[in-house]
């Protein structure tokens, strides 16, 4: 290798949210917080960069509920997304991905409750939040 060549970050994954859920807006800040490699970048749902992915990647709308983690040319819903998410941030969160030896189908189960109670327990935004001028650069479609 010459001394003009230079090693390529990797490729960003995204993490798709319902930006309207206080639950996943939460999420996306503890995210951004622990994410110290800055590899995540983020759209909402209902975004034009959202709806896109969602569609370039066959996501059923049953499944884009709250969060979609697109890494590489796969998309990850439910508890598979969460614990997929989990395993990249810093700290001791990459522990969870233990998880994933859990079934999915009780994984998605106990995901899906807290999905359908999301808006009643943490309640819901009438806007879809909106970054700041310092994490703008982090989201697709701000």
């Amino acid at each position: 290798m010459g001394s003009d060549s230079k090693i390529s970050p990797p490729a960003p994954v995204v993490v798709l949210f319902d930006g309207y859920c206080n639950l996943c807006t939460t999420s996306v800040q503890f995210i951004i917080k622990h994410d110290r490699k800055k590899i995540f970048r983020f759209a909402s749902l209902q975004s034009a960069a959202g709806r896109t992915l969602l569609q370039t990647f066959n996501v059923p709308q049953t499944k884009a509920g709250s969060v979609v983690l697109i890494a590489g040319a796969r998309a990850y819903t439910e508890s598979t997304a969460a614990l997929h998410i989990a395993r990249r941030l810093s700290g001791l969160w990459p522990f969870l991905f233990v998880f994933m030896v859990v079934p999915p189908f009780i994984r998605d189960a106990v995901y899906r409750f807290v999905a359908r109670n999301r808006f009643r327990w943490f309640g819901k935004r009438s806007s879809c939040w909106i970054p700041d001028d310092g994490l703008r650069a982090r989201f697709l479609d701000p």
